[in-house]
């Protein structure tokens, strides 16, 4: 398991995306397709993501990324969105016709964090972490 560093925090944060194209149009081919993935690798590079494995299709988006705790999932999803959907009308003018609303991107997006660890792991390392005594669990007594 690789940590990344921040100034005050030791991180290790994952996050599959996906999002999809507006009526799911399959417009996400060739040099559009390129430039969208030139965008998304641009924005995740500018807020500090790594990009662990991407894949762009004629008319969605996956990305699977490591994040700093600093941003939310919603934080991530409309600054990719934002960034990529103001650009790509603005290198493509033919797809303003398309999307006559200005909105390339549709409304919601799909978002799981991955962890390297289980609920297990957790449990089992804090149990044997140090001699626990009665008053320092966080439990309540009922």
């Amino acid at each position: 398991m690789e940590y990344r560093y921040g100034s005050h925090t030791v991180f290790n944060l994952e996050y599959h995306f996906v999002w999809v194209t507006k009526y799911r149009y399959k417009v996400l081919t060739g040099e559009v397709a390129l430039r969208a993935r030139e965008l998304v690798r641009q924005t995740c590079e500018a807020f500090e993501m790594q990009i662990i494995k991407g894949v762009v299709s004629p008319d969605h988006v996956h990305i699977f990324v490591s994040a700093p705790p600093t941003l939310a999932p919603s934080e991530i999803m409309r600054r990719i969105k934002g960034r990529t959907s103001s650009k790509l009308f603005e290198d493509f003018p033919h797809l303003r016709k398309r999307f006559w609303g200005r909105h390339f991107w549709a409304r919601g997006y799909f978002c799981a964090s991955s962890g390297q660890i289980t609920d297990e792991m957790i449990k089992n390392y804090l149990e044997h972490h140090f001699e626990p005594k009665k008053d320092d669990d966080f439990k309540t007594e009922s």
